[in-house]
């Protein structure tokens, strides 16, 4: 008899810090996948250097934050707080140089070759020097304020994530001060990648530093003295806010002071142009409270986001994914009323493939109907100049009930949202910022209208936010539904978020923070019974992450079960797949690509009788416990089985975007071979149209 497997073995969790810089690994990837247009690789440097300065930010700092207040309780993977810390150090440090590598080795000189370069100030020619200088006068000189070091001058409050140099100097100045070094701060306005006459470039598309620009007239900043060194550095911060709610009267108000303090939270990184002596370089260390291991030394630019910039000024469609207009649902087509449509049947929209019109149309003509006495929403983001956001305002301005359900922490989205928060209340809307303890990331929206004396409820659910922006740029699934259990639901969920009472029992909707994660976890056993029973069961599951032990655990039991379970988790994963006895059955693959994948949903074959369920929800502790969430069953089977087709299958057979993920934690990507498939293309050929 063998012995059961401890499920609890820390040995069988993958840590989340490095699954999450493991994802990055896979951003940077695409950078040197000669398959994607070089631009785009270009703008996939660009994602993996963004996405690491926000893990520094907010994982990073709070792990740093645990080791100063001496908390370091062992996660699931076992790993105290300084054994993480140090892990991730190793690993970012890797990974920074893998990304300055890819920069400097295979895509400047690949963009060379297409007639984009970066001039470098050692190779200027004397126009382009000349160019430059006049632009140093021109632009630069009048906003920059160089801050001499003394005891009159201390080191200065460096912003988070700002450009800002390091001088070294000699001699005295008109006061007779000898302080031997100064700081010159980067204006925040200026762009740090600054494109040059074509005439003066000599090619059709030439950039220069601002860094450079810089370098090449610091000595202008201190005349009569010499400039022995010039280093650029960026400090990154916490920028974790923080708020006790349950002090506080009024949460906008306590944000709106708080977020000016994240630009000057506790600095958790230090990054210094590699041509920089150990001198200034220790020298900053001790200015930011920082250690040797927190030095990152880079070979350019120390912000590589701002490179970005290059993606939208060289007018090269040939270097850049092809066009693409979004299809039209065949509930939408203009003069399409879709209350009349809901009434006949659900409709299910996926994004970026099918349009979000749909969606902004569903509030808009709720706005003008003269039928339709409420509306209710969730927002969490909806980007600048939303035309929701202007239909929410003029429904309320119309007299309308509107109650919008804002929340207030959507991480770097706060200044936003409460900006919008006030413009809907200013217009008459009811606005709510949800519940104290629980951020509202459920995406849903009711509209009330009176139909025959009656009222009758229309709802749309979806995975991803209300935003146009990000609807073109990642896969989500929206439905439109007038079942009445569903509408019900939504209905005692928005009471919950605006009102107060008990919880009732939801008729469809799993909601968190209150059946959610009971239901995923009944789900999956209830599996693992089927498969010892003989009858069919399979578990498909997709999401952003997938952390929660408890769910994970029993779906190492489902597995021991004999329950086949195909995992499409594109970011984190601390599940451990294919462990001898615990996880054989269990295989996990991470799809990434042109549109950053966002949909999560969940298929469980309930021998024979399948339940699939769309969800705003990830497999996570925060999304279980600690958020207002929901997931809405796919009744209508011809819309059930496009959900299993479309979001799942087809993905479980990519093999050309596609990395799985292997015992030992780490990710390999697949190989076409002659068959290549791609979920992203086929779903772009079949539902859009292609516009080049």
């Amino acid at each position: 008899m063998t012995d059961t497997p401890d499920l609890n073995n820390p040995a069988l969790y993958l840590n989340r810090e490095l699954s999450l810089l493991a994802f990055n690994r896979r951003v940077l990837e695409l950078a040197q996948d000669d398959n994607q247009p070089l631009l785009e690789r270009l703008r996939f440097l660009c994602i993996s250097s963004t996405n690491l300065d926000e893990f520094f930010e907010v994982r990073v700092a709070g792990l740093k934050q645990q080791e100063t207040l001496g908390l370091s309780t062992p996660g699931p993977d076992g790993m105290t707080t300084r054994e993480q810390l140090q892990a991730i150090q190793t690993e970012a440090h890797a990974l920074v140089d893998d990304q300055y590598r890819v920069l400097n080795e295979t895509l400047i000189p690949a963009l060379a070759t297409e007639g984009v370069h970066f001039i470098r100030r050692t190779h200027w020619k004397e126009a382009q020097a000349r160019w430059v200088h006049n632009y140093f006068r021109r632009e630069l000189l009048p906003l920059l304020t160089p801050v001499g070091l003394d005891p009159a001058h201390p080191f200065p409050r460096i912003l988070n994530k700002s450009l800002n140099f390091i001088v070294t100097l000699e001699g005295k100045d008109a006061f007779g001060r000898d302080s031997r070094m100064a700081v010159v701060q980067a204006p925040r306005a200026l762009p740090r990648v600054i494109q040059m006459p074509s005439d003066i470039a000599g090619v059709p598309y030439g950039f220069v530093f601002l860094s450079s620009i810089l370098h090449a007239h610091v000595d202008e900043l201190f005349p009569g003295m010499r400039v022995q060194g010039c280093y650029q550095f960026r400090a990154t911060r916490n920028s974790d806010l923080f708020v006790e709610e349950e002090e506080i009267d009024d949460l906008l108000r306590a944000l709106e002071g708080e977020l000016p303090q994240r630009n000057y939270g506790d600095a958790v990184r230090l990054e210094v142009a590699d041509n920089c002596t150990s001198q200034a370089a220790n020298y900053l260390l001790r200015q930011f409270r920082l250690e040797e291991e927190d030095l990152y030394q880079v070979n350019g630019l120390v912000n590589l986001n701002r490179l970005m910039a290059v993606h939208s000024l060289v007018d090269r469609p040939d270097l850049k994914y092809g066009g693409f207009a979004p299809g039209m649902p065949d509930c939408h087509s203009p003069g399409c009323n879709l209350f009349k449509v809901m009434r006949q049947r659900d409709v299910l929209v996926h994004h970026p493939y099918e349009s979000f019109q749909p969606v902004l149309e569903f509030i808009r003509q709720a706005a003008v109907d003269p039928d339709v006495l409420a509306i209710k929403q969730t927002l969490y983001r909806t980007g600048e100049d939303s035309d929701l956001v202007k239909a929410l305002v003029a429904a309320a301005k119309a007299g309308k009930e509107v109650t919008v359900v804002v929340e207030l922490r959507a991480r770097f989205d706060e200044a936003a949202n409460i900006e919008l928060a006030t413009r809907l209340q200013d217009a008459g809307a009811h606005i709510v910022y949800g519940v104290v303890g629980y951020k509202t990331h459920a995406k849903m929206a009711l509209v009330v209208r009176r139909e025959k004396g009656r009222l009758k409820r229309y709802v749309h659910v979806g995975t991803g936010n209300y935003h146009a922006g990000t609807a073109r740029a990642y896969t989500d699934l929206g439905l439109f539904t007038t079942d009445r259990g569903i509408c019900e639901d939504v209905h005692r969920v928005f009471q919950q978020l605006t009102g107060l009472g008990k919880a009732t029992r939801l008729k469809k909707l799993l909601q968190a923070p209150f059946t959610l994660h009971e239901a995923m976890l009944a789900k999956i056993s209830r599996e693992a019974e089927h498969a010892r029973a003989g009858q069919p069961a399979r578990i498909m599951a997709r999401m952003n992450s997938l952390i929660e032990p408890q769910v994970i655990r029993a779906l190492y039991a489902a597995s021991q079960a004999g329950v086949k379970i195909d995992l499409i988790v594109r970011g984190v994963c601390s599940l451990r797949p294919g462990v001898p006895g615990v996880s054989d059955n269990i295989q996990v693959r991470s799809v990434m690509g042109r549109f950053l994948e966002h949909s999560r949903v969940f298929y469980f074959q309930n021998a024979g009788e399948p339940e699939v369920y769309i969800s705003s929800a990830d497999w996570m502790p925060r999304n279980f416990f600690r958020r207002v969430e929901i997931a809405t069953p796919v009744d209508d089977p011809v819309l059930r089985q496009r959900v299993i087709e479309e979001t799942l299958e087809r993905y479980l057979t990519d093999n050309t975007q596609a990395w799985v993920l292997h015992k030992d934690g780490s990710y390999r990507r697949l190989k076409p071979g002659t068959r290549p498939r791609s979920a992203q293309d086929s779903l772009l050929t079949e539902r859009a149209t292609l516009l080049n």
